[in-house]
């Protein structure tokens, strides 16, 4: 009875983490550029039972034996890069990646991170930055007189001048 109590209970902690990740996942589905997680999981060791008044002559080749799991362990969980809908927005530094990359990021400590999150903005030192102020790399400034902000397919960001007349 206490090996079934301990499989079972590797079973629902098991259980749990599948639901924390489903969980994370769904709690992130308007989150930019998220990547959602697949938990994966493995058996844990068998245990060979013996049945009582079975022959131990391996010759008779007599198979009086059982082999019991004694549950199940998460092992890793994977992120899923398939590619997402691309969504239209109004703001004119939005970028997206179309199949695979990241953008780079220079973190306010000289380190780089990775990201898919194209909700960029203007900073009021005229760079590009993300939702959270870190600065694209690396690094586009826009004079404050820029009127047209565009990212080609290869990656090639192009800012141009307004060349609009202004109304006196």
């Amino acid at each position: 009875m206490n090996r079934a109590m301990r499989t079972a209970a590797a079973g629902m902690l098991a259980q749990q983490l599948n639901i924390d990740t489903i969980a994370h996942n769904l709690a992130n589905v308007n989150t930019t550029g998220f990547k959602k997680s697949r938990a994966e999981f493995q058996d844990l060791m068998y245990q060979t039972l013996r049945a009582s008044g079975g022959s131990l002559n391996s010759a008779l080749r007599e198979t009086n034996e059982i082999q019991v799991g004694t549950g199940t362990a998460p092992a890793a969980t994977q992120k899923s890069f398939v590619q997402g809908d691309l969504q239209s927005t109004s703001n004119p530094f939005d970028l997206a990646i179309a199949g695979e990359g990241f953008f780079q990021i220079r973190r306010p400590d000289g380190t780089m991170a990775y990201s898919r999150d194209g909700s960029f903005k203007l900073s009021a030192a005229g760079t590009i930055v993300t939702s959270h102020g870190y600065v694209l790399a690396p690094g586009v400034s826009m004079a404050s007189d820029a009127g047209n902000f565009a990212g080609s397919r290869d990656g090639v960001i192009e800012v141009s001048a307004d060349t609009a007349d202004s109304p006196s």
